[in-house]
């Protein structure tokens, strides 16, 4: 098995479960493109998700060349994220699950980027994907599918269930004393 296989997996069905954000609900994605000066119809945005779902299934069925694809795809993430959180601009959302209140961090761009490197590397051996699962054995392939499904879940509460945290956390830190202070 690929040394990288298990978090390129990981990284297919990120993409697949962003995609199908996008399609169920454009309205995340279609804000931060407009926030961007990018086109932003619900229309595109759903056709973006569209790509992503066909491409994350492609991938996970080995079709060849798309590890090059997924790779461009979270590089593409990655630029965009950065950029927007370098301008500063009122990039409030991310639109990557469909929904419209998710901020991008720093660590986003950290996520996206280590995925696209993952890809990247992926592409330049042999193929990979669900079918190669099979090559050494039953238990290794649902070892490593359990394995891929449990650090994409990892990766969507890094990038949805943090940035909710640290949000909340931010409203609620002013409403609590200081340390050492003795208010009632």
């Amino acid at each position: 098995m690929q040394p990288l296989l298990v978090p390129y997996l990981a990284a297919c069905l990120l993409l697949l479960a962003a995609g199908a954000g996008k399609l169920r609900s454009p309205a995340g994605a279609s804000q931060a493109l407009r926030t961007q000066r990018l086109p932003s119809s619900p229309v595109l945005v759903r056709a973006l998700g569209l790509v992503e779902v066909a491409l994350a299934v492609a991938a996970l069925l080995e079709v060849p060349g798309t590890p090059v694809l997924v790779a461009l795809a979270y590089a593409g993430f990655t630029a965009f994220v950065g950029a927007a959180l370098l301008r500063g601009g009122p990039l409030s959302s991310c639109g990557c699950f469909g929904e419209p209140d998710l901020p991008p961090t720093p660590l986003h761009v950290v996520v996206t980027g280590l995925l696209a490197a993952c890809a990247a590397a992926v592409a330049a051996g042999p193929a990979a994907g669900l079918p190669s699962l099979g090559d050494d054995g039953a238990l290794v392939a649902v070892g490593a599918a359990a394995s891929a499904g449990l650090l994409a879940w990892l990766a969507v509460l890094v990038l949805s269930a943090l940035p909710r945290l640290t949000a909340a956390r931010a409203l609620v830190a002013p409403l609590r004393p200081a340390a050492g202070s003795t208010a009632p």
